[in-house]
């Protein structure tokens, strides 16, 4: 604590320009600043500042352990705030973001635990099959499904999914099941514009792109793996929109060796020292519970 003390001394010191200044700013007497300053110098045995009669000038030495200080008096404040932070009780807004499906049937839930827990909590959700900016539309957290690029925001691994293709045991008894990505050009395709705003998926094979014939074609996620569940054709999805049924039995893995690799899952939030007690509180909740999740 000593050496803090009188690490932050000199900070001020040089930040107010003068030792009678940086005393009086401190609530210190000026003969305690300057023993400070000399049992500083004298434990590194360096000369900080030349001190004149009217200014102070910082030394070599002086003004690369300036910025040694600086960063470690950061990182004590960084700490202490973080401390207080946790004590604080989650309140007031709290804004949240994920793709349309995967946000009904994962985040929402776990949104509504989180004010069942905090009743305080206002919480704004808005679930879009697009990149929201969250620092320019002011979110507080997504749950953001793909390979991120280099951006302000810290991102917690939470799971993957994969891109899977499947129809229903109706169709693959009435029409064969694929064996290999290219016998899908002889088989109906149910495609979800989402995932393949053209008409062709993507697979770990030679060619690595197959193209076919939509016989649905569809924007929303929801229509197009219906359709695929009611034997209309093969469809192309993340694992987790067709987890359920696949767990019902009503729509069944195909082409599963052929599949690339399964994309991350991460739980976001602009990139800040200090979290508010919502936004971390929330994190608290949503990431243990994410990883806990089945998506495939």
């Amino acid at each position: 604590m000593d050496k803090l003390r009188a690490m932050a001394g000199f900070v001020r010191i040089v930040d107010k320009g003068s030792l009678t200044a940086a005393a009086a700013d401190l609530g210190v007497s000026l003969p305690a600043m300057v023993r400070s300053l000399a049992g500083l110098e004298r434990e590194l045995g360096a000369t900080l500042l030349n001190r004149t009669t009217r200014r102070l000038h910082l030394t070599d030495e002086g003004r690369q352990y300036l910025e040694h200080c600086r960063a470690i008096l950061g990182h004590v404040q960084e700490a202490e705030a973080t401390l207080h932070s946790r004590r604080g009780a989650p309140r007031g807004r709290l804004a949240v973001t994920a793709s349309a499906l995967f946000g009904r049937r994962y985040v929402a839930p776990i949104v509504s635990e989180f004010v069942r827990r905090h009743p305080e909590v206002a919480p704004e959700l808005l679930f879009v099959d697009r990149t929201v900016n969250l620092v320019e539309e002011g979110v507080d957290a997504a749950v953001r499904i793909g390979h991120l690029g280099d951006s302000s925001l810290a991102a917690i691994p939470v799971g993957r999914v994969r891109r899977v293709v499947c129809a229903s045991p109706t169709y693959l008894r009435a029409h064969g099941t694929p064996r290999r990505p290219q016998d899908l050009r002889e088989h109906r395709c149910v495609r979800f514009t989402g995932l393949a705003p053209r008409a062709e998926w993507t697979f770990r094979s030679r060619p690595n792109k197959v193209t076919f014939t939509s016989a649905v074609t569809c924007n929303q996620a929801d229509t197009a793996i219906e359709a695929c569940a009611d034997g209309l054709g093969v469809g192309s999805f993340l694992s987790y929109m067709v987890a359920p049924l696949m767990r019902e039995g009503k729509l069944r893995y195909v082409l599963e060796q052929f599949e690339t690799e399964p994309l991350p899952v991460h739980f976001l939030y602009p990139h800040s020292r200090i979290l508010s007690p919502t936004v971390r509180a929330f994190a608290d909740l949503c990431v243990p519970k994410l990883r806990q999740a089945k998506f495939d």
